[in-house]
């Protein structure tokens, strides 16, 4: 049977609803905002609190607060709490108090008086490199070409994988079009990057920032 394309379906003039189609985010699949249940998040001993799971985006956060504890920013101890998205810890009302979208990663930083919110991995990522003074150039042209790199992957990655990601590996029904085509922006984005390192030691010139981090 070719299930190579879905044209069989037409879609509704008006989007009203969702049935499961067996795919295997489902269950988390929703038209809706806010949580789902009650659920008030673990808050450890450390400064920082960080709210995520080991994905590609995930460990981002990750990544910068190891790099800042081995750079000797001893402020930069965390704990991390497992957000298992597969079974919808991410719709928690405590957790959409940190996040409203509902995504991982989330952090709260409990250093001062008042504990500080920060969600989306880019967010995150400045709002660490500024507290700390680490990861992100101070110098106009290097900092925005850094900044450049970094919303370049924000913008580029959650697009490709939800895009190519989803249905390569998730869909229930492989449509050839779907993958073609997410297949072809991902060799383009990758393309870019070969392109970008091949005359630059690091994405932002020749200093290691949260722009490489990011990817």
């Amino acid at each position: 049977m070719d299930n190579s394309s879905s044209s069989s379906y037409t879609p509704p003039r008006v989007w009203s609803g969702i049935k499961d189609n067996g795919g295997r985010f489902a269950s988390i699949n929703r038209p809706t905002a806010g949580p789902t249940h009650d659920k008030e998040l673990p808050v450890g001993r450390h400064p920082l609190q960080l709210y995520s799971l080991g994905t590609p985006n995930g460990v981002k956060v990750t990544v910068m607060l190891e790099e800042l504890l081995a750079a000797g920013h001893t402020g930069a101890e965390y704990d991390a709490w497992l957000i298992r998205i597969q079974d919808g810890d991410q719709f928690g009302s405590g957790f959409v108090s940190v996040n409203p979208n509902s995504k991982i990663p989330a952090l709260v930083d409990r250093s001062g008086p008042t504990p500080v919110r920060v969600f989306e991995s880019g967010a995150i990522l400045m709002y660490l490199a500024e507290k700390f003074g680490a990861f992100l150039p101070l110098d106009g042209p290097k900092r925005a070409e850094c900044l450049s790199w970094l919303f370049w992957q924000m913008g580029s990655a959650p697009f490709l994988g939800g895009g190519f990601g989803h249905f390569y590996a998730y869909a229930p029904t492989k449509i050839e079009y779907a993958i073609d085509r997410y297949a072809m922006e991902v060799k383009r984005q990758l393309d870019v990057l070969d392109r970008r390192l091949a005359e630059s030691p690091y994405l932002a010139g020749d200093e290691y920032t949260v722009a490489d981090m990011a990817v």
